[in-house]
Formats: C-alpha cells, sequence, structure tokens
C-alpha cells in the first residue's frame, strides 16, 4: 500500500459515492482521520439518483473503533438488526425480507432461522463439504493451469465459493454461472459494469433476486417429491416437530448464502494474492511453511481485505457511548474495515503480516448472534484455494491494477489479471 495521504476530517464525507471509487489509501486515510478525531460521528446520507425512487435519509451514526462496534455488537437488544443491516438507506420491506434474511432479524425469529439452518450442517455433512472444498480447489486449477494466464478473480477466486455452495443445496453445475451473473447485479448496486445504461438499481436488483428465487422454487418442489443428501432437503424436510422453511424462507436464505458466502470469499482470496505479490516476503515465509502458518494467514488475508466494509444496525433506545448520545431510532454503521486497521488493537495496522497474532479482526462481523455462520468453510475454501496455488502455480504475478467494484458495502475486486508457468492437470 502506498503512503496515506493526510486528510482532514472536514473533507471526509462516507456518503459521497465518489469517495467509494477513490484509490484505496483515500479510503484508508479518511477512516485513519475518523478514528484519531471523531471516532463516533454523525453521517449525513447522500441524496439519491432520480434512478433510485427513495427518499433522502435522516443521516446515521458511524463507528469506526474497534472497541465501540464489539460494543455494539454485545448488545444486540440495543443494536437491532430487523430495520435493515446491509444498508444504510432505508429500503423497503420487501426488499429486506428477500435480501437479508437472518441478517435482517432480530430475536426470537432469528433464533429459529437460525436453528433450522443449523441442522443442515451435521458432522456428516460437514465432512463432505470439507471434502468437496479440496477436491473443487483442484479442479479450478485444472481448468486454467495449461494456459499460463487468466483472470483471477472469475477463473481462480469466484468459482470455488460459488460452486460449493451450489454442491451443498444440490444446484446443478449448469447453473452456476446463472447465479454468479444475478449474484454480481444484487451486489454491484450502483456499479455502471453491472447495470445497463438507464436501469434502475433497485429494481435490476430485485428481477435478479426474484430469477434466484425461482430457481430455489424449483429446487424446493423437486426436494418435497423426491429428498436428496443437501441442504436443500434438509431446510425443507422435517420429522417429527421440527420446523422448517417456507419457500420464501428458503429463497432468503439462498440469496443470502449467495451473497454473503460467495462475494465475501471470493473477495478475500482476490485481495490475500494482491497482498502477497506485493509482498514477497511474506510470500516467502508462508510457502516455506504453508500448513503450519495457514491458520494465522487465513485470518490476516481476512483482516487485511474486509470483504464487508460495514454492517448497519438501529437503536431501539437512547445510548450512550463514551460521550456520545444517540437516540432511539437512529441508524448505526459499523465500519469493520476501519476497525481492522485500528492502531489500538493492531500493531502497525497497514502492514500485510501473515504471522500476526493476536489478530482480534472484525471481518466476519462482530461478536454475537449475528457472528458469520459460515466463517469456517471461509477458512476452509481460502486455504485450500492458496494451496493450490502454492504446489502448481508458486510463480503466479498479477499482471494489470485490480478493477475495484464500486461499493460501500463490499470490498469487491471485479477483475485482475494474472499470469504463472504453465503446468499439467493433475492426473
Amino acid at each position: 500500500m502506498n503512503p496515506l495521504p493526510k486528510m482532514k476530517l472536514s473533507d471526509v464525507d462516507l456518503s459521497d459515492p465518489e469517495f467509494w471509487i477513490a484509490p484505496i489509501e483515500v479510503r484508508e486515510a479518511a477512516f485513519k482521520t475518523l478514528r484519531e478525531e471523531a471516532p463516533i460521528s454523525f453521517t449525513e446520507e447522500f441524496e439519491p439518483p432520480p434512478d433510485m425512487p427513495l427518499p433522502k435519509g435522516p443521516g446515521y451514526w458511524s463507528l469506526t473503533r474497534h472497541r465501540h462496534i464489539l460494543e455494539a455488537s454485545r448488545n444486540p437488544e440495543v443494536f437491532c438488526s430487523g430495520k435493515g443491516a446491509t444498508s444504510v438507506i432505508d429500503m423497503p420491506e420487501q426488499m429486506l425480507e428477500f435480501f437479508g434474511g437472518m441478517i435482517n432479524m432480530d430475536e426470537p425469529r432469528h433464533t429459529k432461522q437460525r436453528k433450522i439452518i443449523s441442522r443442515g450442517f451435521t458432522p456428516r455433512s460437514l465432512k463432505r463439504i470439507e471434502d468437496a472444498v479440496d477436491r473443487r480447489a483442484a479442479r479450478i486449477v485444472d481448468r486454467i493451469i495449461e494456459r499460463g494466464e487468466c483472470d483471477f478473480v472469475a477463473e481462480l477466486a469466484a468459482p470455488l465459493p460459488l460452486e460449493i455452495i451450489c454442491d451443498m443445496m444440490g444446484i446443478p453445475e449448469s447453473q452456476s454461472q446463472f447465479i454468479f451473473e444475478r449474484s454480481n447485479k444484487i451486489l454491484g448496486l450502483g456499479d455502471p459494469d453491472y447495470m445497463a445504461e438507464g436501469e434502475n438499481p433497485i429494481m435490476a436488483a430485485m428481477g435478479a433476486g426474484a430469477e434466484l428465487a425461482g430457481l430455489m422454487r424449483e429446487m424446493a418442489t423437486a426436494r418435497r417429491k423426491s429428498a436428496s443428501d443437501d441442504l436443500t432437503s434438509a431446510l425443507i424436510n422435517a420429522t417429527a416437530d421440527e420446523d422448517v422453511l417456507t419457500d420464501a424462507e428458503l429463497a432468503s436464505f439462498f440469496i443470502l448464502l449467495v451473497v454473503a458466502g460467495n462475494e465475501t470469499t471470493r473477495n478475500a482470496i482476490s485481495h490475500g494474492i494482491k497482498a502477497l505479490c506485493d509482498n514477497p516476503g511474506e510470500r516467502a515465509r508462508w510457502a516455506a511453511d504453508f500448513e503450519g502458518l495457514a491458520p494465522v494467514a487465513v485470518e490476516e488475508i481476512v483482516r487485511w481485505s474486509s470483504p464487508v466494509i460495514y454492517m448497519r444496525r438501529t437503536l431501539t433506545r437512547d445510548y450512550r457511548m463514551d460521550d456520545v448520545e444517540m437516540r432511539e431510532g437512529d441508524k448505526v454503521a459499523l465500519w469493520y474495515a476501519s476497525a481492522n486497521r485500528d492502531a489500538d488493537v493492531f500493531v502497525d495496522p497497514f502492514r500485510f503480516d501473515i504471522t500476526r497474532t493476536p489478530n482480534e479482526h472484525l471481518g466476519f462481523g462482530g461478536p454475537g448472534p449475528h457472528y458469520c455462520l459460515g466463517a469456517n468453510l471461509a477458512r476452509r475454501e481460502i486455504t485450500a484455494m492458496f494451496r493450490q496455488i502454492f504446489e502448481r502455480m508458486p510463480d503466479l504475478e498479477i499482471t494489470g491494477a485490480p478493477e475495484r467494484l464500486a461499493s460501500n458495502f463490499v470490498h469487491g475486486i471485479k477483475r485482475m489479471p494474472c499470469r504463472f508457468t504453465p503446468g499439467r492437470v493433475a492426473a
């Protein structure tokens, strides 16, 4: 990373869309200024463009320090998720239900759904998923190993989490490209690469979500007629007095899985390889003891990349944090990306260090009921992909600047070319 520019507090505007396409050093400098000078600050909301027919919101509180985000995460009864967790903009209730699923729920509804979903993660199913991760990672490298170059994001980072989700849900591999394109449209809200000229972003996202929901309705119909050993069957078929997911809940969960489980892992892998290429000393250290360092290296990749930039909460009552008084109904943004650079928690936070310990990052969210359900699977996927790279593509290098996603929610990379010495498909 280049040296951070100096930034005045008065120049920081987290609601300006231009801020999120500025160089990453500008973003990091802005959050550093906020942590040091106004760690709990009130942020005005931007005026939605004409193609996004929503009123301008009342603004929100920005939490930028690690300890403040921990405090909010550990108090879900005060910092609730049910009013929306994935956007500081107040979205229509239909969108909250459709795209957020459990993320946009509070107790007791959240606990009930999480219990149903955890039923699909038995020791037997987890073992099957873990075995599939290693096989899939090898097959993904097989597909490009003889070419010597590829788009790292589309052909190495993106396929693994997406194909594992399809495996888990019992979705045919032939549908993976369909799912990939729709998930890009949902998370690329506002990115011109994923929107047709003049297209309404909200309607485009709703349309993509409706297509994914239609796929899951077809899956649910098929699995009710003939259950299989997959997660879809486990979620909609029950024994005795077990609860199940409705078709609408299943569709919402699947969209959440595609967005949270696919996009975030692929971006951690993408940012991880860029960091390793930019820091050859760290790459050499990991290569010398891949298995021994993998657990701590993966945690540093997640801290460094911070794939989910923030989550929103809404106050259920007046609340005082340090010397700041916040009021019932106020919106609060938990800026995980900022917390993961907090010098009060991380020594030399702008250094990529694959042996960093301790590493209490918030890359999987804060502690509490909304901590990422798929964190361990994500760790497994990241490890499996880098194992393949180190073993079979040890000289892989990034050959062009990453093309970043225009988003204040997902720290995404859309495209990133790479090259390597061509090898052989595994026997």
